[in-house]
């Protein structure tokens, strides 16, 4: 029997009932999101990004068109937001939210029509007519619109421009399309979920320039081999997520080798460690308001790379090591004023000692993430949080990279109240 064929076999028993999702975050949990659907081939594809909604803990309500359900099932949509689906205007008012108001309006797909429309103020469905007291919502400050735009590449033209920006000038949220097949097509469904919470963000964070470096630095033995440790960039990654769903512009840049995350975010991945150690220092001087340096750089590299390949068979092959620079100190120096997050990684010492070794680096550092090889568990971690007034033990990789990113709005919080004084 083949990978391929089934062994007659029932599935693994749940605890999950057949509406649950598994929940992936609670970064949208108490947010209604009313998810409007339009009549777009991609309208097919709207019971998946409910659910990812949902998965992220949000209350989600669908309003849809008569031509969106052409091309999506009624039920299906009911099926994956848990509840009717709006495709008219009742004297209830769904369209009005004014007893359960919602806090984000996402059309999805939006077809070059609605967006007309929306733009002009025409309300001739239940899914414009909601949208016409979304942007009043909006312009009131009390909920976030986004548009998600879908057609074929024909359709791009100026009156979609003109209209896409008349809305953005208004504060409409205009989510980037997928570029494929010569096509506006819909964003999977994490970037979708992403945006939302960056558009309900409340953040400090939101819109600072972060740079989280993560993974391994592999130096080259020669055109062939190379040294690299067994660092993947796993944590790192989880940071520049939450950073990305906080709202801010976060770059992760990893070495080559490392753990690639599925969150869609900004990626540079880079080869060696001279790529690694030009690339950081180069985005600093370009200008960011903070570094996190968590990537496992190489401390040493041949002194003498070798041009091709080294033949094999040999009996013995000894490599002469020379130190590498230390990067985030010429990051650091690149830019002074950069607010920094330095990690430092033992084995074999106790914790006194591993806080003793990491405070040397809060001469420059605001905090030093600390952590022991005896305290990895599989791929999660267990670190300690060395600040200047104290340690703090994280017992888990999310829980570190929510410290960061709290560290780091304390940081943008004690930067607004000095503005303010002044």
């Amino acid at each position: 029997m083949s990978l391929y064929d089934w062994d007659f076999r029932a599935p693994t028993p749940s605890s999950m009932g057949d509406h649950d999702v598994p929940r992936a975050s609670d970064r949208l949990a108490g947010k209604r999101i009313a998810l409007l659907v339009t009549g777009g081939i991609a309208a097919m594809k709207t019971p998946e990004v409910a659910r990812g909604l949902r998965r992220h803990g949000a209350e989600v309500v669908a309003f849809a068109s008569e031509d969106a359900l052409r091309y999506v099932a009624r039920e299906a949509l009911e099926w994956a937001t848990l509840g009717p689906v709006v495709t008219g205007l009742t004297w209830r008012a769904e369209h009005l939210s004014d007893s359960q108001p919602f806090d984000a309006y996402l059309l999805a797909p939006a077809t070059h029509s609605t967006i007309a429309k929306m733009a002009h103020g025409i309300g001739d469905s239940v899914v414009t007519s909601t949208l016409i007291s979304a942007l009043g919502r909006m312009e009131q400050g009390r909920a976030q619109v986004l548009v998600a735009p879908t057609m074929h590449g024909t359709m791009h033209n100026a009156q979609l421009v003109d209209n896409a920006r008349r809305l953005a000038a208004q504060g409409v949220h205009l989510i980037a399309p997928r570029d494929a097949y010569g096509k506006h097509n819909l964003p999977e469904t994490e970037f979708l979920c992403i945006a939302v919470g960056r558009a309900l963000s409340q953040s400090r964070l939101r819109g600072r320039r972060i740079m989280v470096t993560a993974g391994p630095t592999p130096v080259p033995i020669d055109g062939v081999r190379r040294i690299v440790n067994r660092f993947r960039g796993r944590l790192g990654a989880q940071v520049a997520e939450e950073l990305t769903w906080r709202g801010a512009e976060a770059e992760l840049i990893l070495g080559d080798g490392a753990w690639r995350p599925k969150t869609p975010m900004p990626i540079t991945v880079t080869r060696t460690y001279d790529e690694y150690r030009d690339t950081v220092v180069e985005r600093v001087k370009a200008g960011v308001w903070a570094g996190i340096f968590s990537a496992g750089v190489a401390d040493y590299r041949p002194k003498q790379a070798v041009q091709g390949k080294i033949a094999s068979g040999q009996s013995s092959l000894m490599l002469e090591l020379e130190p590498t620079e230390k990067v985030i100190d010429m990051a650091m120096a690149a830019d002074p004023d950069m607010h920094t997050v330095a990690f430092k990684y033992l084995e074999g010492v106790s914790e006194d000692e591993l806080i003793r070794v990491a405070a040397k680096r809060l001469d420059r550092a605001g905090v030093v993430v600390a952590t022991r090889g005896e305290d990895t568990r599989g791929t999660d971690q267990r670190a300690l949080m060395v600040y200047p007034h104290g340690v703090t033990p994280i017992e888990n990789k999310r829980a570190i990279a929510n410290a960061i990113a709290d560290h780091l709005e304390g940081l943008a919080g004690q930067a607004a109240m000095l503005n303010a004084a002044e």
